[in-house]
């Protein structure tokens, strides 16, 4: 059941700048979302923020592909190794063969959104390495793999994802995983405390930290809140009016805090419409829009860890908007406002190596 009665499902993964719950100096920020088509469609969205370019392009994947495992000691070969089952196409950061966005040529879409405070990852043993991958691994896993989230479910619990550092990064990439499948189910993968926590998630959205139970309790204090206006209010023979159209959402929270993100995504997931998935995916830049933060919005200081050792803004790198129907992965980025569209082909599912777009176009 969802926390209302509408026929639609919105879920939105939006990943757009996080000031860090728990830490007063600390900036991340991920959102995201999806929204149910009337067609038995799904279309997901994102927004990546953070305090160093990220540096993303298009990266794409065919089927057949032989990727290394990091294991233990930080070393690609030394983890799980695989050959990818399905085709993908998404954002990887630092040009590097991973994914931190995407979707597969089945329709398995979704991302990693930073989780700096409460992500911990799992110890395995060396004997334990060769069934093990890095963190920054985990979604290029999932998408390469797996058809639906239930096959994703059975599969993690076999397997572990290590606490080896991302060079790039500047440590352990730290993050949480939203998954989203054509039937419908959503899945949040958490690595809390060093141990793997997977959740159901009802309504699609996703931000930062806290914990993900965290956001679905909380959303509960905002149930007064709904798209319809209220009317107006009576007292003793007085009239009292709103000053315009849109006071049923009256006190939406509106900062860039991860907790305000999530009830923000969740409350225009909630409340839009019934659509076709076509019409749903252009409803989904205009919502995307509302988590779309400025530059200048969030400056960070070197010691914040997010802004690579020196003063640095944080803002909106890139937005996607996915159709799960279609697959069609379709993003705009910072320099470039332009909506770049990206499917799949024959050559590109069955090509010998990966392939890149950049978004400048």
């Amino acid at each position: 059941m969802r926390l209302n009665s509408i026929s639609t499902y919105l879920r939105l993964s939006v990943c757009a700048g996080l000031i860090s719950f728990l830490a007063a100096n600390q900036a991340r920020a991920c959102t995201s979302l999806v929204l149910d088509g009337t067609d038995n469609g799904h279309v997901y969205a994102r927004t990546m923020e953070f305090g160093i370019p990220l540096k993303s392009a298009i990266l794409k994947t065919p089927r057949g592909y032989a990727f290394q495992g990091v294991g233990i000691d930080g070393v690609a070969g030394s983890g799980k190794n695989w050959v990818s089952k399905y085709a993908v196409i998404g954002a990887n950061a630092f040009g590097m063969p991973l994914y931190v966005d995407g979707i597969n040529e089945v329709g398995l879409a979704g991302g990693l959104l930073n989780a700096p405070n409460t992500a911990q990852y799992q110890s395995p043993t060396q004997a334990q390495s060769s069934n093990s991958i890095a963190p920054q691994q985990l979604l290029l896993y999932a998408l390469t793999n797996f058809a639906t989230v239930a096959e994703v479910k059975a599969a993690l619990p076999a397997m572990f994802v290590n606490s080896s550092p991302m060079k790039e990064w500047g440590g352990v990439a730290k993050s949480r995983m939203t998954l989203h499948d054509t039937s419908g189910a959503s899945l949040v993968v958490e690595y809390v405390n060093g141990a793997l926590v997977m959740t159901d998630n009802t309504i699609g959205t996703m931000t930062n930290d806290p914990v993900f139970s965290w956001h679905l309790q909380n959303i509960g204090n905002y149930t007064n809140l709904s798209g319809t206006d209220k009317k107006p209010m009576s007292v003793n023979g007085k009239t009292f009016y709103a000053a315009s159209s849109g006071n049923g959402l009256h006190g939406i929270p509106g900062s860039f805090l991860s907790p305000d993100r999530f009830i923000r995504a969740s409350l225009f997931v909630l409340n839009t419409p019934a659509a076709t998935t076509d019409v749903q995916e252009q409803r989904a830049w205009h919502i995307m829009n509302n988590f779309d933060i400025p530059f200048g919005a969030i400056h960070l200081d070197s010691s914040s860890g997010y802004g690579g050792g020196v003063n640095s803004y944080e803002y909106t790198e890139w937005i996607v908007v996915a159709n799960m129907k279609s697959k069609t992965y379709n993003i705009r980025s910072f320099e470039n406002p332009g909506i770049l569209s990206v499917g799949f082909t024959p050559s590109d599912i069955n090509a010998k190596q990966l392939s890149s777009i950049p978004l400048l176009g």
